[in-house]
């Protein structure tokens, strides 16, 4: 394993556009990062626990295991994340700061992959998956901070879009290697594979940067640590504002995404390998749209220097999205919505990560500080499930409609998208307030 050390301070703001072939190798890692996350996510995790949750009779349904699994995953990802990426900011190695934690976290989270592929009840399955959010979240807390480590801030649109689309073909990818397996463990195996091998040219080229030699580190303090995750609003109203958008757009794309499996199943009707093969359809529709806009607009936000109007508008198009999907319960709907949704989030994706990283604090503490607002794109999966679960469960309580199947309008799922859509626009509005940042 080699990195190429360029020679600036780690604690250099960027201004050399890094070669194409690192931004392919950082584009590769994110793919199947993302692979490692979303395959389990929207496919495999739901039919584990539909297994999981027949075979052990008097046990939780199947919608409240997903719900405790995700939720518990989600949970762990909130706090490691930025743990790993305070971490990540210290680590003195020949490799780099951030090199080490993505070897680290590729390799940890293929074998807790592994683990969860063998998982045959309700508690090794939400221990193993902890594992898979606890190793993952290390690998990418490394990698995301090597976009404001490597690239300058008038590129970070362009190739912020780059890594946004690595995002969502790692989503596809990973539904479609669900889908194709046709089983459950070579689905976690075959992801666990694939990771392991797009994360090798990053490994192996990631221009990483060390700290200085003379740099001093103070002890490791956890009670400063701890307190080092509070980021002042008073000091950093920008950052703050960057935080709540960011969590209230995540939260009503969650609320809407957690239930899509069940949503065409007992919503729509459709079978539980009809299902699989719509909701693989319905991504890859999705995933087209976000990669016709994603890297379009980056550049385009990039040229004429302006980032929050295509973040507002960006949320305006999600909640729009799931807006239509609770109003219009029938599968052209779907269809419209995923459109609808791969071209706002793709923007969103594009847009909002370069937004974020000109409104972080300071430069020594890069991943620390991108850990910290990443809790916004991590506590909606605590909070989504939940939320979600929660108005499926009190609408079936009050005698509202909810498993339809397909043969009428499901009260539930419209009240949990119309949910999503109200906390997107929120989220829009109240971009509006980061100042520092056109």
């Amino acid at each position: 394993m080699t990195t190429t050390v360029p020679a600036r301070s780690a604690f250099d703001d960027p201004v050399e556009v890094p070669p194409a072939r690192w931004v392919g190798a950082l584009v590769l890692l994110n793919l199947g990062v993302v692979a490692g996350w979303f395959g389990p996510i929207q496919v495999l995790l739901a039919q584990q626990s539909d297994r999981i949750a027949a075979a052990e009779a008097g046990g939780m349904s199947k919608e409240a295991l997903l719900e405790v699994v995700l939720f518990s995953g989600a949970a762990v990802s909130m706090v490691a994340n930025p743990v790993w990426g305070a971490f990540s900011d210290r680590t003195r190695s020949r490799l780099g700061r951030r090199v080490p934690w993505v070897l680290g976290g590729v390799m940890l989270g293929a074998a807790s992959l592994l683990l969860l592929s063998v998982a045959q009840n309700a508690p090794l399955m939400v221990v193993a998956w902890c594992l898979v959010q606890l190793a993952l979240n290390a690998a990418w807390a490394g990698g995301v901070a090597a976009v404001p480590d490597q690239v300058p801030v008038e590129r970070r649109g362009l190739i912020g879009g780059l890594v946004a689309i690595a995002g969502t073909v790692g989503v596809l990818l990973g539904i479609k290697i669900a889908e194709l397996t046709g089983s459950i463990a070579q689905g976690y195996l075959v992801i666990a594979l694939v990771m392991l091998v797009l994360s090798v040219p990053y490994l192996l080229g990631s221009r990483d940067v060390a700290l200085p030699a003379d740099h001093v580190l103070d002890p490791l303090d956890w009670k400063r640590l701890l307190r080092s995750f509070w980021v002042s609003p008073r000091e950093h109203p920008d950052f703050a504002w960057a935080f709540v958008t960011r969590l209230l757009v995540n939260l009503g794309n969650w609320i809407a995404l957690n239930y899509l499996y069940y949503f065409l199943t007992d919503g729509l009707g459709y079978g539980d390998d009809d299902a699989t093969g719509r909701l693989g359809l319905l991504v890859l529709i999705y995933g087209v749209a976000t990669v016709a806009t994603t890297v379009v607009v980056g550049h385009w936000s990039d040229r004429i220097g302006r980032r929050k109007v295509f973040v507002i508008a960006s949320g305006a198009l999600i909640g729009t999205s799931s807006l239509v999907l609770g109003l219009w319960q029938d599968w052209p709907g779907a269809l419209l919505a995923a459109v609808v949704l791969g071209a706002g989030f793709g923007v969103y994706q594009a847009v909002d990560f370069a937004l974020i990283t000109q409104v972080l604090p300071g430069a020594g503490d890069r991943a620390k500080d991108l850990g910290v607002i990443n809790i916004a794109s991590a506590l909606p999966q605590v909070l989504a499930p939940a939320i979600a679960g929660l108005i499926l469960v009190l609408v079936r309580e009050l005698g509202g409609t909810v498993a339809t199947r397909g043969e009428s309008w499901s009260l539930g799922y419209g009240v949990v998208y119309l949910v999503g859509f109200v906390l997107c626009v929120l989220g829009s509005v109240f971009v509006t307030r980061i100042r520092s940042v056109a």
